[in-house]
């Protein structure tokens, strides 16, 4: 089976001009946990989740890196946990999405797509067809279209 047989073609995405807050926005609406980040042609250029959330407003303790050479002191968060999370809000999107993005070719197969989802331990991965954002699979995809002519 071809990714593109069992994909969700209606993708919730924000652009890449967006600001965290019309992600999160959209994530409360629809019940979703991330999305692609686009470009004006629909190209995906990055990818934002609840993970990525979870690390800005998380406290960041201070970090002593510790060399031959010197001594690096890397200063925590001062901010309070609302601080944090109210600057979060008018971020742009780009700020703490992942650019490095796994993404699926239109045409892969679903073991392919299962294997990238389970080493990579990623919920979910764009389709992409001339690199142009077509769909997504999300691991429930594909236990489902996997698993139902067995059960």
């Amino acid at each position: 089976m071809k990714a593109h047989e069992f994909m969700i073609r209606q993708v919730y995405k924000v652009k890449q001009e967006d600001t965290v807050r019309t992600f999160i926005e959209k994530c409360i609406t629809h019940r979703i946990s991330g999305m692609p980040v686009v470009n004006d042609r629909n190209e995906i250029v990055a990818y934002l989740s609840d993970g990525d959330i979870m690390r800005y407003i998380g406290r960041h303790e201070d970090l002593i890196v510790d060399s031959f050479f010197q001594i690096n002191v890397f200063v925590g968060d001062n901010d309070e946990f609302e601080e944090r999370t109210r600057k979060l809000l008018n971020l742009n999107v780009m700020a703490i999405a992942k650019k490095k993005v796994v993404t699926v070719h239109y045409e892969e197969d679903i073991e392919q797509i299962a294997t990238i989802l389970g080493k990579k331990q990623i919920k979910k991965v764009p389709v992409e067809r001339n690199r142009v954002l077509v769909g997504i699979i999300s691991r429930g995809d594909v236990i489902r279209h996997s698993f139902k002519a067995l059960l």
